[in-house]
């Protein structure tokens, strides 16, 4: 593992931010973060907050003027793939990220003409060969200046490196090696910073990797633990007391029993999505993706712990709870998506909830504290894999026409691999208790093969074709609430609605189009306010701040990804790029390539 380590004259390095009070020990900097996260002027995480509410304050962009919003400026990044996550907004500096080649840009907001500082890392370009879905990047992190380190923004680049830059200067402060990609592993996930570490997932289950999570010392990068989602009990880390208040989920010894042989070292669990933190609880909260390969004939058995909703202590990794939402995945319905946390009324009594949009086209809610299976319903009413999910066990009901065993093409499952809800970062509205979501409408026909395992080449063994679900379009936005499974308003959209959403105390969910639109809706009836065509399609999220007492509303443009795979790579055959090339067949009609963020203010 490389590790190297510039040393610099902290004074020197107190980022912008340096009004914040150094931090007198290490995780006293994430005290810091939090209280950041809460002044709306920053949007100092990809997930807004530790809860991940992707909720601002800010009102003075409302339901009543929201029509007069205009560009203020925009910047370029110069790369043309898929531009997911968004950017970072800390004390009047905005920081953008790029796909690869995993640029890094420092803009002053007082004048966004000059950048600030730009760091763009030298990186193995083979790391471009063995990216799933386009060579995306889900975005920054940011650390307060701590005791013994400054002001720093944390990078995952492509090949498996994480980074670690001087805020104020873009000064490589160390870098580590999280990732091989020899062996298919890529990085994608967008770092996370809680207490004096950073945590950082992993992508590559498509070539057979064995998923793992793993915290870093803000400090100097040395690795603090290192957690798996198959294999034994010791590498998993989990707790004496693990699942002790749901035991049904499953205990102990079961990465090992759940698999054929060793089919656990090459069984998938990557986590390349979003975590949500509770400081009270100490607590990380965050999902594996889907086994390898998709061809479930190939991996008997419940091939746990993938598909799991986690909660794990901060300080040491140990898991508290696991929940497996679907067992011997067969869809590819990878678990790793949004992390919600919120505290509503259950039974009439105040609880701390997860609630988690799934891939599987289910909305699952937890106790955050013990794991507890407090609502599972469906996204969509054509959701079909599944028929209900039994609160007692927590396990599905499936519905097994639509099963993808061997020598059976299964035609017309609802969700399709790409899931009911994919890798956008959505917004819970604590007023009105309800969360709204961006949603794939997709449905498909599987058909499995048998292939063998070769590292670092793709590991799947499945021949999909996807089209849009029932309701004749490719997306959907949804408010909904998570207790009760009801939900107040749904709006179509012609395509995938793939970047998520962010809410605003103005009454508005905004969120981008793959067709090139960012758009407001009222946030009480789902009637759309405003609109603007952006110069390529989003599969980001949008962020709101307040610069010089005025707010601004921020998306990245730079259209790619998963659903964007055809377009970007210029691919025909409609099972290519996994099965979106058909699905998303039109799209090239509608937008094309080119990458950058746009700001608007009233």
């Amino acid at each position: 593992m490389q590790h190297h380590k510039k040393r610099e004259l902290w004074g020197a390095a107190a980022l912008v931010s340096g009004v914040l009070l150094a931090a007198s020990q290490p995780a006293q900097a994430n005290q810091a973060l939090d209280k950041l996260s809460k002044q709306n002027t920053n949007w100092v995480m990809q997930t807004k907050d530790y809860s991940s509410t992707h909720y601002s304050e800010l009102y003075d962009i409302n339901i009543t003027n929201v029509q007069n919003l205009k560009p203020a400026w925009s910047f370029s990044t110069g790369v043309l793939n898929g531009h997911e996550g968004g950017p970072l907004v800390v004390d009047g500096i905005m920081y953008v990220h790029s796909p690869y080649p995993n640029n890094v840009f420092a803009i002053d907001l007082n004048n966004p003409d000059k950048i600030l500082w730009q760091f763009k890392p030298k990186q193995n370009p083979a790391a471009r060969a063995v990216a799933c879905c386009d060579v995306v990047n889900r975005g920054l992190a940011y650390a307060p200046q701590g005791k013994d380190y400054p002001a720093t923004i944390f990078l995952n680049q492509l090949d498996g490196h994480v980074v670690a830059l001087n805020a104020k200067t873009g000064e490589l402060l160390w870098k580590m090696e999280n990732s091989d990609i020899a062996m298919g592993s890529t990085l994608t996930v967008a770092p996370f910073v809680a207490e004096d570490k950073v945590i950082v997932g992993t992508s590559g289950a498509e070539l057979g990797v064995r998923g793992y999570a793993t915290a870093y010392n803000i400090k100097d990068g040395k690795q603090a633990w290192r957690v798996y989602a198959t294999g034994p009990d010791e590498d998993i880390k989990l707790s004496k007391d693990f699942n002790k208040a749901n035991p049904h989920y499953g205990q102990f010894g079961l990465g090992l029993k759940t698999w054929e042989g060793d089919a656990w070292k090459i069984g998938g669990g990557t986590n390349w999505g979003w975590y949500a933190y509770d400081p009270d609880l100490r607590m990380l909260y965050y999902g594996s993706g889907n086994p390898a390969p998709w061809n479930e004939t190939m991996r008997p058995g419940d091939n746990k712990w993938t598909m799991t909703i986690w909660g794990r202590d901060i300080d040491s990794g140990e898991a508290k709870f696991g929940y497996q939402k679907t067992p011997h995945d067969e869809w590819d319905y990878a678990g790793v998506n949004y992390m919600g946390l919120s505290e509503q009324k259950v039974n009439g009594k105040m609880t701390k909830l997860l609630t988690h949009p799934d891939r599987n086209g289910i909305v699952y809610t937890l106790n955050r504290e013990n794991g507890d299976l407090v609502s599972a319903f469906k996204i969509d009413n054509t959701v079909n894999w599944v028929k209900h999910v039994d609160l007692k066990t927590g396990l599905p009901v499936r519905d097994p026409e639509y099963s993808t065993r061997m020598d059976h093409e299964a035609k017309g499952i609802c969700p399709s691999a790409m899931g009911y809800h994919n890798q956008g970062i959505e917004s819970y509205d604590p007023n009105k208790q309800l969360f709204f979501m961006g949603i794939n409408h997709i449905c498909m026909d599987w058909e499995p093969f048998m292939l063998p395992y070769r590292a670092g080449q793709f590991f799947v063994g499945a021949t999909l074709n996807m089209y849009p679900g029932p309701k004749g379009t490719l997306g959907q936005v949804k408010a909904m609430n998570a207790v009760t499974g009801e939900f107040e308003w749904e709006v179509q959209e012609k395509f995938a609605v793939w970047g998520g959403t962010t809410a605003t105390a103005g009454d508005l969910v905004f969120y981008g189009t793959l067709d090139g639109y960012i758009k407001a809706l009222n946030s009480k009836t789902g009637e759309e306010l405003w609109k603007f065509k952006l110069p390529s399609g989003v599969i980001g999220h949008p962020i709101t701040y307040k610069h010089e007492g005025k707010q601004y509303v921020a998306i990245y443009y730079g259209v790619g990804g998963w659903p964007g795979v055809g377009l970007v790579f210029d691919l025909k055959d409609p099972s290519a790029g996994l099965g979106a090339v058909g699905a998303f067949k039109e799209l090239a009609h509608h937008t094309q390539m080119g990458g950058g963020v746009m700001v608007f203010s009233l």
